[in-house]
């Protein structure tokens, strides 16, 4: 039965809006074409403006960005945020024991939907009014700003429906890690072969197009002048160091960038095979022996999620009241500057706005190798915050989420098996399993924070973040395509595989 928190929602589950699940078996190629319409969809929405706002602009959360599948400007501003950080709260609570749900039961899991979903809109209307009252798309009147309203409104709610056709059987594995990777793939291919005007150092975006208007610039030793509204500047002559690293504006894409994303790609490729595998064997066939594998990413990539959901939070809210308490400068409210300090930066027609000072100064990423090397401390306590918090939320989800030692061990005895050697209960089991378990967790959090954080330094294309989740979508839709193959060739295989 579900618990008293849940039961608050029966009255909402009539009016939630609702995919229903399929009536009849989704052929492969049905599913296919649905994924594909939702993806589509998806990226429409990235194209579509805010009501007189322009798509673009502004680096601030640009890392951020890649993990919430979001675009600035655009009906896909908040993107995946909300649906994540709703269903990552209820996971907790109910994980944690706070609230009461039995998820094989039908009635609980439909209250939970139903309050994932509830939550989901309320933290969009959240973030929203965030954004307009705090000032991010500058100073609108009252219509101008309903009309963003709905339209933020309005898409959360069709990526979340998005999301639930997927999982509910029309499409192939989920929506939200199918955004996630359509977002990262759409960055590494924009910094890779983006077309734009020149950049601050007269060259294209994309790093493989700058590649080939530097070179020549490099051979005939010709001197890198910008041209501002402030006057000429001459940055000196090409090198060949700016192959690897842009000149003027580091942050740019360069080969430098390029090089550590094909790196961090094999690294976490090569980190996702890593395990330890346990011998077990199963007590009702004696001599039937098998292997149970505990991952290096024991947790997978949780962590960095969860992290990223608290720097976006913190980050939201103070900017927030920097702008409501009238932006003042660092010094005048010591409460803010422990929060967090902007300023506020203009290059031609753009404005945008920076953090300066406070927490939310060392939850940003530094943009280049040369701001981490103009500002070290804050590259360092980047890095050692994003570490901490991606071992303390891999600890937090071992119990949460299933996955601790103690109940892996019950999990192994009520399936029959035993590990050789040790008696069939499940103390002995969990004896061996902690030695494991903890170690690799910690390790794993480590390993992923450590990756997150420093490919950033070195600007890696599509975030560190983005390629760390990224292969790990990739890897899960493998496993998903191959066996929707297989039951699409083989029936009688449908039923070994839970169809």
């Amino acid at each position: 039965m579900a618990g008293r928190f849940l039961t608050l929602f029966k009255p909402l589950s009539r009016f939630m809006p609702e995919v229903s699940p399929p009536a009849r078996r989704v052929g492969f190629n049905e599913k296919i074409f649905w994924t594909a319409m939702a993806l589509i969809l998806y990226l429409i929405m990235c194209e579509v403006p805010l009501y007189r706002v322009g798509v673009g602009g502004g680096w601030e959360l640009t890392y951020l960005r890649v993990i919430f599948a979001s675009n600035r400007g655009s009906l896909m501003e908040l993107g995946i945020g909300p649906i994540v950080t709703a269903g990552l709260i209820l996971q907790l609570l109910a994980g944690s024991g706070m609230i009461a749900c039995d998820f094989s039961d039908t009635e609980d899991r439909g209250l939970f939907t139903t309050a994932s979903k509830f939550f989901s809109i309320v933290l969009t209307g959240v973030q929203a009014s965030a954004y307009l009252i705090g000032g991010v798309y500058g100073r609108l009147d009252a219509g101008t700003s309903i009309i963003i309203f709905l339209q933020l409104l309005t898409a959360g709610l069709v990526l979340m429906l998005l999301d639930e056709m997927i999982q509910k059987g029309w499409g192939i594995g989920s929506g939200i890690s199918l955004f996630i990777l359509a977002g990262v793939a759409q960055r590494v291919l924009w910094d890779s072969l983006g077309p734009t005007p020149p950049m601050q150092d007269g060259n294209t975006r994309g790093a493989f197009i700058a590649l080939a208007q530097i070179i020549p610039r490099v051979m005939a030793g010709s001197s890198i002048i910008v041209r501002t509204t402030e006057g000429t500047r001459d940055y000196g002559t090409w090198s060949w160091l700016n192959i690897f690293v842009r000149p003027v504006d580091p942050a740019l894409p360069a080969m430098l960038g390029f090089i550590t994303t094909v790196a961090v790609f094999l690294i976490v490729i090569y980190a996702e095979g890593v395990r330890v595998e346990l011998p077990v064997s199963y007590a009702r066939y004696r001599g039937f022996r098998g292997k149970y594998p505990i991952k290096l990413l024991y947790v997978s990539n949780l962590p960095v999620i969860f992290a990223s959901a608290l720097f976006a939070n913190v980050y939201f809210f103070s900017q927030l009241l920097w702008s409501r308490l009238g932006q003042p400068s660092p010094g005048t409210n010591f409460w803010l500057d422990l929060l967090g300090q902007y300023k506020t930066v203009t290059e031609g027609e753009q404005t945008r706005i920076e953090p300066v000072g406070g927490l939310v100064y060392y939850v940003t990423s530094p943009r280049s190798i040369w701001d981490v090397t103009s500002n070290p401390i804050r590259a360092l306590g980047f890095a050692s915050i994003m570490i901490a918090f991606c071992i303390v939320f891999s600890l937090t989800w071992l119990e949460v989420g299933g996955l601790g030692p103690k109940t892996v061990a019950k999990q192994l005895v009520d399936s029959g098996m035993q590990i050789p050697g040790f008696r069939r209960s499940g103390r002995p089991i969990e004896l061996v399993l902690k030695r494991y378990i903890p170690v690799v967790t910690i390790l794993g959090g480590f390993i992923v924070g450590l990756i997150a954080s420093v490919a950033d330094f070195f600007g890696v294309f599509g975030t560190g973040m983005g390629i760390l989740l990224s292969v790990g979508i990739l890897y899960q839709y493998y496993q998903l395509l191959v066996q929707e193959r297989v039951a699409e060739i083989y029936p009688a295989f449908r039923r070994l595989l839970g169809e």
